[in-house]
C-alpha cells in the first residue's frame, strides 16, 4: 500500500478539519496518482470533502468505528479486518492511504510506499503525519527540484520502507 500527503516541516497535516494549504500542482500530483484506484481514509476526511461525497473516479473506502455511518458511493468499514477483506481484490500497488492522521498512523505498518509533498514552512497544525525522517526503516528514494507556489517551497518526495 502507498500513502499519500503534504505535510509542513513538522510533519503536520492539517488544521481544524482542513488541509493547510492548497497547491495546484500538489492537488494535480494527487489526482494523478490517485485517479483509477483505491483510497481509504478515515470519515473525517471524506467529510472535509465538496459536498462530503467520495472522490471520483475512485474506490473510496472509509474506515470508522461508527458501526451506523453511511456514505453514498463508499465503501464503509469498522476495523482492520473488515478493511483487509475489503482490499483483497486490489492489488497492493493500487491502494492509497490519504488520510487523516489516526488512519495514516493506523495503516504505516502495512505501506510500503509514501509519496510526500514536503512544504518548507511551519503551519499552525493540528494534525500530523508521522515523522518518518526519524524511522530508519523509511528511506527517501527520491526528490524532485525545489517547486513554488507563490512565496511557498515545496518537493515532491518518495520514501519507500526497507524490507
Amino acid at each position: 500500500m502507498n500513502l499519500i500527503a503534504a505535510v509542513d516541516n513538522n510533519w503536520g497535516i492539517g488544521k481544524d478539519g482542513k488541509l493547510l494549504t492548497s497547491i495546484p500542482k500538489d492537488m494535480k500530483f494527487f489526482r494523478e496518482k490517485t485517479t483509477g484506484n483505491v483510497v481509504v481514509m478515515g470519515r473525517k476526511t471524506l467529510e472535509s470533502f465538496p459536498g462530503q461525497k467520495p472522490l471520483p473516479n475512485r474506490v473510496n473506502i472509509v474506515l470508522t468505528r461508527d458501526p451506523h455511518y453511511h456514505a453514498e458511493g463508499a465503501v464503509i468499514v469498522h476495523d482492520m479486518d473488515e478493511l483487509k477483506k475489503a482490499l483483497q481484490p486490489y492489488p497492493d500497488q493500487s491502494v492509497f492511504v490519504i488520510g487523516g492522521e489516526a488512519i495514516y498512523r493506523q495503516l504505516l505498518a502495512e505501506c510500503d510506499t509514501a509519496y510526500l509533498t514536503k512544504i518548507d514552512h511551519v503551519f499552525d497544525a493540528d494534525a500530523f503525519f508521522p515523522d518518518i525522517d526519524a524511522m530508519p526503516e523509511w528511506q527517501c528514494i527520491s526528490t524532485s527540484e525545489e517547486q513554488t507556489y507563490f512565496n511557498l517551497v515545496y518537493y515532491f518526495t518518495v520514501y519507500q520502507k526497507l524490507s
